[in-house]
Parts: C-alpha cells; sequence; structure tokens
C-alpha cells in the first residue's frame, strides 16, 4: 500500500499530538512493507524531500507561523492547502489520509484524491460544534460550515476517541471507526530517571484553553496550606509570560519553574519520571497523548471534568489519576491526594500498556487497507 498522511508540521521538528500520532504510525507501516510519506511543511535544511527510519518527508513549502494572535492561523491553513496540492498529485497513492483541523487541507486532499482516484481518510481530532462561537464569536457558524462541509469529504474516517465520535455523529458522520493514540512503552522504558525532581509536571501548550492558570492558583493554595510544592512547566505558548507574572503575583514563582520547550522525547520522559503527578489541566483535549505518556512513566494524572477535554475519559480515579472538577480547591486537593497516595506506578504502567503504539497501528493499518480494498 502507498499511503500518504497529511499534517501541516512534522514530527519532530514541531512537537504535537497529531504529527506524533502520524509519526508512530507511520514508521511502524514502513516496517511492515508499506511505503508510506508524510506531507507538511519544510522545517529541515537541504532537499523537499528526506527520509527518515524508512518514512518519506515531503516538505511542501517553507514553514510558516501557525499561530496568530495565539489561535491557529487561517492564512497559514490556506497557504500550506495551496501549496500542498501540486506536490500531492505528483503521484498516485493508494490512500491519503489527512487530519481534520485545520481543514483546508481537507479540501485540497480530497481535489486530489478525485484526481488520483485516491482513496480519502480524514482522522478527527476534534469536534468543535458549538465551540465555534466561542473561538470565533459570530463569524463561528462558518467555522461551523466549513467543518460540516469536511464531514463530507472522505471515504473514510478515524475519530481518535469516543468522544471525537460523539462529535462526528451529531455533523451525520455516522460510519467512523475510533482508533485511539498510543505510547511507546519499550522507549520510555529504556530512558532512565531524571536528575531533577519535581512534585507535579506539566507539559503542553502554554495557550489560553490549556487553563495552566488554574494549575498554578491550585499551587497557590498548596502553598498557603503549608505544602513545600515544587512545579516544572514544559511548552511554550503565547501565555507563557502572563503566567510567569501569575506565578510572582501569587507568591509561588520559587515554586515553579518554566523550563520552556523539551527538544526531544527521551528528555521529556526523564522529567516525567523525576516527578511525582502530572497535571493536565486543560479544557479542550480531542485525546491527550500526555496522559498516556505520564502514566507509561509510572505516575498519575490529574486532569479536568469539562465537557470539551476528552483526556477525562483516559482516567480513573484511584487507577491511574483523579478527574477534578472545575475548581482551584478541587484540583489542590486531588494533587495533594494523588502526591499522599502509595502504589502509582504499577497500576499506571499497566493501564499505558494497554495503549502501546504497535497496538494502534495495527487496527489503522486494518483501516487503511479497508479503504484501499473498497477503491472503485
Amino acid at each position: 500500500m502507498k499511503l500518504a498522511m497529511v499534517y501541516d508540521v512534522i514530527h519532530p521538528y514541531v512537537i504535537g499530538g497529531v504529527q506524533k500520532r502520524n509519526w508512530e504510525i507511520a514508521r511502524r507501516l514502513v516496517k511492515r512493507g508499506h511505503d508510506v510519506t508524510l506531507f507538511g511543511m519544510k522545517h529541515w535544511e537541504g532537499s523537499a524531500i528526506k527520509y527518515s527510519e524508512g518514512v518519506r518527508l515531503w516538505g511542501v513549502c517553507p514553514p510558516q507561523d501557525l499561530f496568530k494572535d495565539g489561535r491557529r492561523s487561517i492564512r497559514e491553513a490556506m497557504y500550506f492547502a495551496c501549496r500542498l496540492f501540486p506536490s500531492l498529485t505528483r503521484e498516485r497513492f493508494d490512500v491519503v489520509e489527512v487530519a481534520n483541523f485545520p481543514y483546508f487541507p481537507c479540501f485540497a486532499a480530497a481535489f486530489c484524491c478525485l484526481i488520483r482516484r485516491s482513496r480519502l481518510v480524514i482522522t478527527w481530532h476534534e469536534v468543535w460544534g458549538d465551540y465555534w462561537y466561542e473561538y470565533l464569536g459570530k463569524k463561528g457558524v462558518l467555522g461551523k460550515a466549513v467543518e460540516a462541509m469536511a464531514a463530507r469529504l472522505p471515504h473514510s474516517a478515524i475519530a481518535i476517541s469516543p468522544h471525537t465520535m460523539a462529535g462526528l455523529m451529531k455533523l451525520g458522520l455516522r460510519n467512523a471507526q475510533v482508533v485511539g493514540c498510543g505510547v511507546d512503552m519499550a522507549a520510555i522504558a529504556s530512558v532512565p530517571r531524571g536528575p531533577e525532581p519535581s512534585d507535579i509536571i506539566y507539559v503542553g501548550r502554554l495557550a489560553q484553553e490549556k487553563n495552566v492558570a488554574q494549575l498554578l492558583r491550585a499551587i497557590g493554595i498548596l502553598m498557603k496550606s503549608g505544602s513545600r510544592t515544587c512545579c516544572l512547566i514544559i511548552g511554550e505558548g503565547p501565555e507563557r509570560q502572563a503566567l510567569e507574572r501569575q506565578a510572582g503575583e501569587l507568591g509561588i514563582g520559587a515554586g515553579v519553574r518554566f523550563l520552556g520547550r523539551v527538544e526531544n522525547d527521551a528528555d521529556l520522559y526523564s522529567y516525567m519520571k523525576a516527578s511525582r503527578v502530572l497535571v493536565q489541566s486543560s479544557t479542550r483535549e480531542g485525546f491527550s497523548h500526555v496522559v498516556l505518556e505520564a502514566n507509561a512513566c509510572g505516575i498519575p494524572v490529574i486532569t479536568v471534568n469539562h465537557p470539551h477535554n476528552a483526556a477525562k475519559d483516559l482516567v480513573t480515579d484511584g487507577l491511574n489519576g483523579f478527574v477534578c472538577d472545575q475548581s482551584d480547591s478541587d484540583m489542590a486537593q486531588k494533587i495533594a491526594r494523588a502526591l499522599s497516595t502509595g502504589g502509582w506506578e504499577e497500576r499506571c504502567r499497566q493501564f499505558a500498556a494497554s495503549c502501546d503504539w504497535d497496538a494502534i497501528a495495527d487496527v489503522a493499518e486494518k483501516l487503511y487497507l479497508e479503504a484501499w480494498g473498497a477503491r472503485p
């Protein structure tokens, strides 16, 4: 099978869940004899086409800024979609898989598939629905319309979680299959514990919907109660300066370290292994790789009970972490409870092992082959 996987950024040049998923599935399919190309922006020096672990990486255009004013850039998405089209049509692929967000590449890929008689698979990481109005105000009606049109494009569809599947059903797309995300247990097991211990670790983009401000307020509550809590925050984003300022205003600056971006997975896992609990504070997630990665490192996860946060479906109270209410005090209480409870390591790793990337690749491969076999 000749497979194209389309997303505007490619792992590891830009860190994120979608590109990590594409990479982990792609390199496993290559080992099984498939021909896989990742299409994205060119974040490397030299030729537009290069190979990594047998996977072909195809940079269709120079890198553009993904975000403007803290939001995904519409201009970047349209530019990438336009530059994608001539590259994707140069060859015929049996299956073209594209991430639903940021939508415009879905339409470019659909047109390419029509011309080249390829099968189109769209992988849905989130369905926003009425959240478009919160994100764009009155212009949200346009976002909803584009999302609904994208749902009618593919020959096959993937939802990365039951939460996303429920959103697709509201769009009228009922034949999607759930293929979750995974974790590389062997790679994580090979990484030693880092030398810098911390009580709490956060890993993710520093953006408003990631809700890191609530985590800082919860740490403030813990410190006021006499707890000497140390927190490590890993990630970059438009909220970093405001969060650093907030930590100072709360009087917790000495206990909170903003590390910025970590360049490779091994370093990230070493920081996780040296921590006691990970807080995934986001109010909007289609899945959450970091939950599985933290559990694979043997530490529990605190996440937030929010209707747009699919990560809460990955956490079972007392098994691999806790789900807290949308209140600072409850988050602080759940963090304290996780820190004072023992026996997490074995339970967390057992849960993560059920989501190994090899098993995820098995399901994805089967779906791609079914899509290919259904071609006219």
